[in-house]
């Protein structure tokens, strides 16, 4: 079996269908199918159960709720292809994106991960945009995470990625961004990974999903999954310019965080002056520079 194809289940009956159709529809056929259901209380449980006369490629894993994390940790616990990859239950895979991206990793046996696009927000029309990885390969994964700005796009389930660097890694249970937490752990274990225009995953827009109703606990997590990227590629090879930009996209999270979080800081302050935003950070502090930012969405929302 070449590949294993994780889909956590809970309470998404009126998208599952739709979820599950677009991978058997591909034409790579060569999978294994894991429904895991974590503990759903409309009918999505039948709905798992009912794929699973369809198919029997299909396997479903009934579970207490446990959260995200969990439901992907006991896929990955069931999952015996050589490769691993996710599609959350809300979302769908394109036409035919299964079979381009499998010849690419029949050829090249040293891809660890390959990464391929995105229809970001689809179903909004006026925040769905595709996003494109571009075709390149990488051997240094601080260029990767840096030059290829993968903490942007650490999601889950636009990758396929080699099973046994899942052996003693999983994700983190009681975390709202844990892709964040597991995308570097992963890359630890990496020696190649390469991006691909080929393919799509649609990722619908969903105002009520998690990561859009992220509270300031939430956006806490997200900026200490960031921090030990940030001191360990700070003096990479890898040019200062994608450091500096990571880090004022770190500085970003830490004044919501600030903002919506009663004052928590914990980004440490680090030599970067490429935009305004830093240089005014190494002039007046963070603490000033969160609560100068604070002052101006308060006036912004005053004034609407």
């Amino acid at each position: 079996m070449k590949l294993s194809i994780i889909i956590p289940v809970y309470n998404v009956e009126e998208t599952l269908e739709n979820c599950v159709r677009s991978i058997l529809c591909q034409r790579f056929r060569d999978y294994q199918l894991i429904l895991v259901d974590d503990g759903s209380t409309d009918g999505s449980s039948a709905i798992c159960d009912t794929f699973t006369q369809e198919d029997h490629r299909i396997q479903v894993v009934h579970k207490k709720n446990g959260g995200l994390s969990s439901a992907r940790n006991k896929g990955i616990s069931k999952a015996r292809g050589e490769y691993i990859t996710f599609v959350d239950s809300d979302d769908r895979i394109g036409e035919d994106t299964l079979s381009p991206l499998m010849q690419l990793l029949a050829i090249h046996h040293e891809y660890d991960i390959l990464e391929y696009p995105v229809y970001i927000h689809y179903g909004n029309a006026s925040k769905q945009h595709r996003f494109y990885p571009g075709t390149n390969v990488y051997t240094d994964m601080n260029d990767y995470w840096l030059k290829g700005k993968a903490y942007e796009h650490c999601y889950a389930w636009n990758k396929i990625y080699r099973r046994s660097l899942f052996n003693d890694v999983c994700f983190p249970e009681g975390k709202i961004f844990e892709d964040v937490y597991t995308l570097p752990l992963l890359l630890n274990k990496c020696e190649t990974v390469a991006t691909t225009n080929e393919g799509m995953y649609y990722y619908y827009d969903n105002p009520k999903g998690i990561t859009a109703t992220a509270n300031g606990k939430a956006l806490l997590d997200l900026l200490r999954a960031h921090l030990p990227m940030i001191e360990k590629t700070r003096s990479c090879k890898t040019s200062r310019t994608w450091w500096e930009e990571y880090y004022a996209h770190a500085l970003n999270i830490q004044m919501d965080v600030y903002e919506r979080n009663n004052g928590s800081l914990e980004l440490p302050v680090m030599p970067a002056r490429s935009t305004m935003k830093l240089k005014l950070l190494q002039i007046i502090g963070l603490k000033k520079l969160c609560q100068f930012n604070k002052c101006l969405h308060r006036i912004y929302r005053r004034s609407r």
